[in-house]
């Protein structure tokens, strides 16, 4: 027979409100609904935030008002990466490249400087947690779900460039969350729809995907993410998120990380699919992890109820320890006084002000022009034909990106089609008539239908531009080949500037 929760500590009271303080739920529409701010009553410390609770500065700023008059020290995350996946401009792409862009400049002063302005317009808005940034070594050219995300695939460079963005983003008041542990770069397989698996040993393990992670906690992150990543040299039956061996052993024992641990978004199937999210939870939390992020798909008061019942229930069992859920409520609270009080900020370095363009200039510098020395930049509107591929869910499919739009800006008239698929290349001969052609392609290396639509177009018209907008892994080709490093709106405004001007404009 279940012994009464009264039995528990000092009380169902404290249990059930640790129970809720390990959660970070989202939740839908741009102001908190009444379960919401109830449950913030009652013990939840912490939300995350989705493209789908943002729609302008000033309504996240009231939204995140609103969340402190239930809780002054309220986390309030999001997924801000910059570059591709963005929340905070997740309907007009970002102002600020991504990672791999930054780089690409390999100007750790500038990484710098980028997460500070970012860390200063979340921490305006109310945003004091963001998850980011990636210390994924891409070291996998054909990871699906990493890419431009990562910094590079040298540990070294994704190393300093982590601990510069941590540096920043933090001097701005924001609590940074290096993600994901043990490193993601190395993968095939998207942790949304499946697990990936990780055949390393040791040694490159030791070597490759924990050089950024070690830099990351040198400089002093608040928080880290665990991925959903199998990594048998590590861990032969368990993912890093539900892995003792891992988040405690490794983590904090090894590597002498003492911050918030917090999970990717449990409703992913790397873990949802095998254990289920109550049971992914209780695991999760026994192995180390400090905070539970659920909601990405999942944002309603019956999940946060189910997760809290199968935590209490996991500590009245036994299966989970007591002190262990009551350590891991306390890291999330102790993250939210650092937060609330403004306490640890790292000033900027001198000589790093920040400039409100900064993601513009840092998008410009990203830019790597190939084969043109005999091009003439565009006088008449082009059509630009986007080589769409199925966007992941990180990045999501409502965020814009391209050049088309930046383009139209500078030379009115300009038109614009999407193509996919084994007919793309002459489908989009046919679309553009005597138009010149701007081919632009995203990872043009990990999709042959994309690599046989550039061959069609240059066959036809050698004069097409070309404009990578993932990582530039294939040979460049074109009468001018851009490679942007990334899809963020400036850097599709970056390469506009450069067709329409000349490289040397």
């Amino acid at each position: 027979m279940t012994p009464p929760m009264t039995t528990i500590a000092d009380g169902a009271g404290t249990l059930t409100r640790d129970a809720l303080t390990v959660l970070q739920p989202g939740f839908p529409g741009t102001t908190a609904p009444d379960w919401l701010l109830r449950r913030l009553g009652e013990g939840l410390a912490s939300v995350g935030l989705f493209g789908r609770n943002i729609a302008s500065p000033e309504q996240l700023a009231a939204l995140t008002a609103q969340l402190r008059t239930e809780r002054d020290d309220v986390l309030v995350a999001v997924d801000e990466e910059g570059g591709d996946v963005t929340r905070l401009e997740v309907r007009t792409g970002s102002s600020f490249p991504g990672n791999h862009a930054l780089g690409a400049v390999d100007d750790v002063s500038l990484t710098l400087e980028v997460a500070a302005e970012l860390g200063r317009r979340l921490a305006e808005s109310g945003v004091n947690l963001n998850w980011a940034p990636s210390a994924d070594v891409n070291s996998n050219p054909a990871n699906p779900v990493i890419g431009v995300r990562s910094f590079g695939a040298a540990p070294g460079l994704v190393a300093r460039h982590t601990a510069a963005y941590v540096t920043g983003l933090q001097s701005a008041g924001v609590a940074a969350c290096t993600k994901h542990f043990p490193g993601h770069g190395d993968t095939a397989v998207d942790s949304h729809h499946a697990l990936p698996r990780i055949d390393a040993g040791p040694a490159v393990l030791t070597e490759r995907e924990l050089t950024p992670f070690r830099a990351a906690i040198a400089a002093g992150t608040r928080a880290v993410m665990s991925a959903h990543i199998l990594v048998p040299a590590l861990d032969p039956a368990r993912p890093a998120t539900l892995s003792p061996r891992i988040l405690t052993e490794l983590l904090r024992d090894e590597l002498g990380y003492d911050g918030l641990i917090v999970t990717d978004g449990m409703e992913m199937r790397a873990v949802a699919a095998t254990y289920g999210i109550e049971r992914g939870s209780v695991l999760a939390i026994a192995a180390g992890a400090d905070a539970i992020c659920v909601g990405g798909g999942l944002a309603d008061d019956d999940t946060v109820r189910r997760l809290r019942d199968a935590l209490v229930t996991a500590v009245r069992s036994g299966e989970l320890p007591e002190e262990r859920l009551a350590d891991a409520a306390e890291r999330v609270r102790t993250l939210a006084r650092w937060t609330a009080a403004g306490r640890g900020r790292t000033p900027a370095p001198a000589g790093a002000a920040v400039r409100a363009d900064v993601g513009l200039i840092a998008a410009r510098r990203a830019l790597r022009l190939t084969g043109g020395e005999v091009f003439t930049p565009l006088v008449a509107p082009p059509f630009v034909a986007s080589l769409t591929p199925v966007t992941n869910i990180a990045v999501g499919d409502e965020t814009p990106w391209g050049v088309a739009a930046e383009l139209l800006r500078l030379l009115p008239g300009t038109r614009t089609d999407g193509f996919t698929g084994a007919d793309a290349g002459h489908a989009a001969l046919a679309a553009a008539g005597e138009r010149r052609i701007v081919a632009v392609v995203r990872d043009e290396h990990r999709h042959a239908w994309m690599a046989e639509a550039l061959d069609v177009l240059l066959a036809a018209r050698p004069d097409t531009v070309v404009v990578e907008m993932g990582v530039p892994q294939a040979p460049p080709r074109g009468a001018l080949h851009i490679a942007t490093h990334g899809a963020a709106r400036v850097c599709g405004r970056a390469a506009a500037e450069v067709l329409a001007a000349g490289p040397h404009g």
